[in-house]
C-alpha cells in the first residue's frame, strides 16, 4: 500500500508542489540526483569513474507532449555526449522524446541521440517505464538496433512476460539491463508482491547469463547479487561478460567493493530539473529510502 501511494503521488502536482516546496527537500535530493546542470553531471561522473565505477546519465524528463520539448531533450542529450569522457553512457526515456505523442517522433528521436553516441564511442540505454510503453519501446530498440546494434534495452522483473522478453534477447551483442521496475501495475500484467518479483528478477538472471547477450543487473538486493556471480561462474562468464548496475547515492559503499574485486558496476546518474517523479519512485523502491526522506524534511541535520 505504501509502494502504491508513493508511485500514485509521483503523478499529483499538488503532492509535487509541496515536496518542492519543503524547506529541506533540496538536501534530499541531492542523494539521489547529481544536480540540475549538464556541470553537475560531468562532476559526478568524474569522481565515479575516479574510483573505477562506470557511469549511465539520465537527463531526467518524461511525458513530453509537444514536438519542441522532445526537441529540447535531443538536444541536452547532444549536447552532454558532447562532453563525455571514456567509461559514461546515457540512458534514455522515450516519453521524454515524444513516444506518448507518436512512436515514429521518439524513434527519430533517439537516432538522433544514438548517432551522437556513436560519434564519441559510446552506447545508449532505452529506458523502460510503465507498462503501457513496453511493446512501443520494443519496437523502437529493435530498430535503432538496425544501425547502433549497441543500443541498450530494459526489462523489468515485476511484469509477468519478463522472462519471455529476456528470452527473446539473450542473443550476440544485446545489453540488457534487468531491474525489478519502479512504476505501478495492475494484477494481470505484473507480479504485484515482492516475493514473487524476486523470483522472477532469478528467472530472468538465468536466462540471461545462460544466453549470449550482455547482461546488466540493476539491483541493490544483497542475495541477487550473490546469485549474479554464482550464475557468472556456473555459466563461466568472465568479470567483463556483464555488469552490475547502482543507483547514484544508493549503497556506495557496495558498489566499490564489487568493483574492487574486478567486477563492471555501473551507476545510474540522474541530473536535471525534472526531479520530482525520480524521487518518488526511488522512495517507493525501498523504506529506508522514505525514512531517510522523512527525518531530512523534519530535522535541518
Amino acid at each position: 500500500m505504501l509502494r502504491a501511494g508513493l508511485l500514485l503521488a509521483a503523478r499529483s502536482e499538488t503532492v509535487r508542489k509541496v515536496v518542492e516546496r519543503a524547506p529541506y527537500t533540496r538536501g534530499v535530493v541531492k542523494r539521489f540526483v547529481a544536480g540540475e546542470t549538464v556541470e553537475d553531471a560531468l562532476r559526478a561522473t568524474g569522481a565515479l569513474t575516479d574510483q573505477g565505477l562506470l557511469v549511465t546519465l539520465d537527463h531526467l524528463g518524461e511525458d513530453t507532449l509537444d514536438s519542441l520539448q522532445a526537441r529540447a531533450v535531443v538536444d541536452a542529450y547532444v549536447s552532454l555526449l558532447a562532453r563525455l569522457d571514456k567509461g559514461a553512457e546515457v540512458s534514455v526515456k522515450l516519453t521524454a522524446l515524444g513516444q506518448t505523442i507518436d512512436e515514429d517522433l521518439a524513434l527519430e528521436n533517439a537516432r538522433l541521440i544514438c548517432q551522437a553516441a556513436d560519434a564519441v564511442g559510446t552506447t545508449v540505454t532505452l529506458d523502460m517505464e510503465d507498462h503501457t510503453t513496453v511493446d512501443s519501446t520494443l519496437r523502437v530498440v529493435a530498430e535503432l538496433r538496425r544501425d547502433f546494434p549497441g543500443t541498450g534495452a530494459v526489462i523489468q522483473a515485476y511484469l509477468r512476460r519478463a522472462e519471455e522478453y529476456c528470452a527473446d534477447l539473450a542473443y550476440e551483442g544485446s545489453r540488457v539491463r534487468l531491474c525489478k521496475g519502479a512504476y505501478a501495475a495492475v494484477e494481470p500484467v505484473a507480479f504485484t508482491s515482492a516475493q514473487e518479483v524476486d523470483k522472477s528478477y532469478v528467472r530472468c538472471m538465468k536466462v540471461l547469463m545462460a544466453g549470449h547477450g550482455y547482461p546488466m543487473f540493476a539491483t541493490h538486493d544483497p542475495c541477487l547479487i550473490e546469485i549474479a556471480g554464482t550464475l557468472a561462474v556456473v555459466n563461466r562468464r568472465s568479470h567483463d561478460a556483464y555488469e552490475y548496475q547502482m543507483l547514484y547515492g544508493v549503497r556506495q559503499a557496495e558498489q566499490l567493493r564489487l568493483a574492487g574485486l574486478g567486477a563492471q558496476v555501473r551507476v545510474y546518474v540522474p541530473y536535471g530539473q525534472e526531479w520530482y517523479g525520480y524521487l518518488m519512485r526511488r522512495l517507493a523502491e525501498r523504506p529506508a529510502n522514505l525514512a531517510f526522506f522523512l527525518r531530512s524534511l523534519t530535522s535541518k541535520s
